[in-house]
């Protein structure tokens, strides 16, 4: 017996996200992936894309919830909602490749030349970082992800699955990215992606550094520069003009003059008197790339974490843990979870180029709630609903979507989950509120010549 909503799911969209994820794509993306309707009156792999998708828009509701958003404008359909467990055997069906392809079709850089704090020297300015979301606790998903664990080496929270990303900072854009388990080291997953930075300026954090990932960026093309731990190049095999120095970088283990290892340029430098920060870069010409402006650069990395904020807090949900049960499933959920972040991207690069406005200007909170409300609506079913949908969201800008510019703001970093590496707010000690703070001073630390 087929199911009341066959032939008629053909009519479902993503509201305004259609505009990126076209049936047509979707089309392709399923036959890529060779992914097709099989079993009569199945829930159809096309509508169980989008219903995916809208599951990691809709992160906090339930299937029946997301699958009465995704259908109630259209009432043929909203009167005969599956139930649970065939939305569960339709996405296993689809498996994970599918929304993975879809993400690699979509993501990559969205800044136009000339928008500020985007390019460096005609270089594009990347980052690459990692996130951790969590996941059901069962045996399986603790056996492929793995997870934290305590002093006494037992297990604490939630297996986790880890994300890494090549994130264009001037957007937050996602331009590639890899999924893992916390046991699959950052480094690890990062150098896959070394094609995909060809030509950028990419930032790394100091737990990236290593002869095998700096061999696979700059062979592709990319220049990086990567913040690094004191014993990382610390003898100088040259100072320079401008007080930075040659050294060499060499495989773990091995002597200093090892041929295996890379020659970097080291620049030194403190922040309000602070601790020395080490930068590593492929860049060796100092009157080119002046030390000054690279230290200044290294900040720009903290704009992958902006965009991880977006996808874990805004669009997830603060501490939410992942709806899917099997590794599989999981998987899945994250590439959608990246597809629909890059379409909200792409929605606020529209906006802020029709106003002339930076980005990050744009609220995002506020953006994915009309989002949300045009998935409900369904009011992208003739390209005019989709320009009257952007006018609608342009027209707000003024009014509610402009959060101004961005601030220099701190507050205590505190968290609530004391297994964490960060210190747990003991019980009666007061928390500041987050506070204006002057700008940063930046101080160059020049090596002296041997």
């Amino acid at each position: 017996m087929q199911h009341p909503w066959t032939g008629l799911s053909d009519d479902v969209r993503l509201g305004i996200l259609t505009r990126w994820v076209t049936a047509e794509l979707v089309d392709e993306v399923l036959a890529a992936c060779g992914k097709r309707d099989e079993k009569p009156g199945a829930l159809p792999v096309r509508f169980m894309v989008y219903f995916v998708l809208a599951s990691a828009l809709f992160q906090q509701d339930s299937y029946d919830d997301v699958a009465e958003n995704l259908v109630g404008a259209l009432e043929e359909m909203s009167v005969s909602i599956p139930n649970r467990s065939s939305f569960t055997r339709a996405r296993q069906r689809l498996g994970p490749a599918v929304l993975e392809t879809l993400f690699r079709r979509l993501a990559g850089p969205v800044a136009p030349p000339g928008l500020a704090d985007a390019y460096y020297q005609g270089m594009r300015i990347a980052a690459v970082d990692g996130f951790l979301l969590d996941v059901k606790e069962n045996e399986v998903n603790r056996a492929t992800f793995g997870g934290t664990r305590d002093a006494r080496g037992h297990r604490a929270g939630n297996p986790q699955a880890r994300v890494v990303t090549l994130t264009e900072t001037g957007t937050h854009s996602t331009i590639d990215a890899r999924v893992g388990g916390f046991s699959t080291g950052e480094r690890e997953l990062t150098i896959p992606m070394a094609a995909s930075a060809a030509g950028m300026f990419v930032i790394m954090d100091r737990g990236f550094p290593g002869v095998e990932l700096w061999k696979a960026f700059t062979q592709a093309g990319a220049h990086l520069l990567i913040r690094a731990r004191s014993t990382v190049a610390h003898q100088p095999v040259t100072v320079l003009v401008d007080g930075t120095y040659l050294a060499r970088m060499n495989l773990a283990g091995q002597k200093r003059a090892h041929p295996g290892g890379v020659l970097v340029r080291v620049v030194e430098y403190r922040i309000d008197g602070g601790e020395v920060i080490r930068l590593l870069t492929d860049l060796l010409d100092p009157v080119a790339f002046p030390a000054d402006e690279l230290a200044a650069l290294y900040h720009d990395r903290w704009e992958s974490e902006s965009a991880f904020r977006q996808v874990k807090t805004f669009q997830r949900g603060p501490q939410e843990v992942l709806r899917s049960v099997s590794p599989a499933l999981i998987r899945q959920e994250v590439w959608a979870h990246l597809v629909v972040h890059h379409c909200m991207t792409r929605i606020i690069m529209l906006l802020a180029d029709e106003e002339g406005i930076d980005p990050d200007r744009i609220s995002f909170v506020k953006v994915i709630k009309h989002v949300r409300r045009s998935v409900i609506r369904q009011c992208t079913q003739t390209s005019w609903q989709v320009k009257q949908f952007m006018t609608m969201l342009a027209d707000k800008v003024h009014r509610k979507l402009d959060s101004g510019a961005r601030r220099l703001r701190e507050a205590d970093r505190f968290v609530k989950r004391p297994y964490l590496k960060y210190t747990y707010r003991p019980a009666g000690k007061p928390r500041r509120p987050t506070r204006h703070v002057p700008e940063k001073s930046l101080t160059l630390e020049p090596a002296l010549a041997s």
